[in-house]
């Protein structure tokens, strides 16, 4: 016979752990939120740092501005107009319409040379392109178009159509008279940031910058601390009378920005070259005629001098006689070498560009020359060359 257990003696049913938990860790984040509550909201001491009536301090009169900091401001007032921002502008086609549009292609600096619209860059500022754009310090954009150039001293030359009215041009000094240690300022657009200034002082002069490879270098070229940065390329460097004594140009810096050594064209040079660009759109150098071996050719060859590679038919090197290597006799025979020009020796090709520079078209030079191991003298009447 069976009989049901009695009811006390039951086993209780056991509880799911989950069912546990869940009250406890309620009770836990009401226990957590409570205690933030209180924290936040409960009265500090005064050690906390806080004060509920903290107010804005009393401003301290500055007083007068510094005579330097006065002239500062008031160069950068009558300078910055003339400075401008230059777009150089490119073409680029949509991959949907297919329609060729002119985009941002680089930016620099340049300023107002004169009231006919002339802006006076750098030569690498415009490489490349035809069109551009210029922002004027009122923030006004009129395009521009290239007038010409003289890559060798990395300077060009564009023209606005700006109205007369709105352009201002640069004040022009000398570099002749520059002296180190005296203050320096650049106005530019560096990281595209218009119309930004920066001082310091004229580091050095005489330095030289080799603007185009095979080419003499810029000589006289000025050194400055003031900050010169990707964009403040094309800038004017000012005298502390707001006077253009230099055009930035270049910065020796392993990383690209500013080192605290940048260099500008002296605006001596400038002041030969742009006159020159506007009237004819390039410069026309004075020249031989001739082709010449490269400097590591003449090495490999043991010589020093310059070598004549090649005289143009009918030039002024043509019409003076010298003979470019030749064979005579079945040999090889090599091509005159200039060794001297009016007395400057010649061991370089730079130094025979260097000598030239010094002349004008129409100039008469006499070249001292090894020809069949044999020295003599040579006059040649220099001619234009681009």
């Amino acid at each position: 016979m069976s009989y049901d257990e009695p009811p006390m003696f039951r086993q209780p049913q056991s509880r799911p752990l989950s069912a546990i938990l869940a009250p406890i860790v309620l009770v836990v984040l009401i226990i957590e939120v409570i205690g933030i509550g209180v924290w936040y909201f409960w009265p500090r001491s005064a050690g906390s740092g806080l004060n509920p009536n903290a107010a804005p301090r009393e401003v301290t009169p500055r007083g007068e501005l510094q005579e330097d900091e006065k002239a500062t401001i008031e160069l950068y007032r009558q300078a910055s107009p003339s400075v401008v921002h230059i777009t150089r502008l490119g073409l680029q086609q949509d991959p949907f319409s297919f329609d060729v549009q002119q985009v941002p292609a680089g930016t620099g600096s340049g300023f107002i040379w004169d009231e006919d619209g002339h802006i006076v860059t750098n030569h690498h500022v415009v490489e490349g392109a035809r069109d551009f754009q210029i922002t004027l310090a009122d923030h006004s954009t009129w395009n521009a178009r290239r007038v010409g150039e003289f890559a060798e001293k990395d300077l060009a030359v564009l023209v606005t159509d700006a109205p007369k009215s709105r352009l201002k041009k640069i004040k022009v000094g000398t570099s002749a008279d520059l002296q180190v240690g005296q203050k320096a300022f650049a106005i530019g657009n560096p990281f595209g940031l218009d119309q930004t200034l920066t001082t310091g002082i004229i580091s050095a002069l005489d330095r030289q910058f080799q603007a185009v490879e095979g080419r003499p270098p810029i000589k006289s070229v000025i050194q400055t601390n003031a900050a010169i940065n990707p964009g403040n390329s094309g800038g004017p460097l000012l005298d502390s009378s707001g006077r253009l004594i230099g055009v930035n140009t270049a910065i020796l810096s392993p990383s690209g920005a500013n080192a605290g050594i940048g260099f500008a064209i002296p605006v001596d040079e400038v002041n030969r070259v742009v006159p020159e660009i506007i009237k004819k759109g390039k410069v026309m150098r004075p020249g031989l005629g001739i082709q010449i071996f490269r400097d590591p050719e003449m090495r490999e060859m043991g010589l020093e001098g310059v070598m004549v590679k090649r005289v143009v038919p009918g030039g002024a090197a043509h019409k003076a006689g010298l003979r470019p290597p030749r064979r005579q006799f079945g040999q090889w025979v090599a091509g005159d070498i200039i060794l001297a020009v009016n007395s400057q020796p010649i061991r370089s090709s730079a130094d025979l560009f260097a000598a030239l520079e010094k002349h004008k078209v129409g100039d008469t030079v006499t070249l001292r020359i090894l020809r069949e191991e044999k020295e003599q003298d040579v006059q040649v009447t220099l001619q234009s060359i681009d």
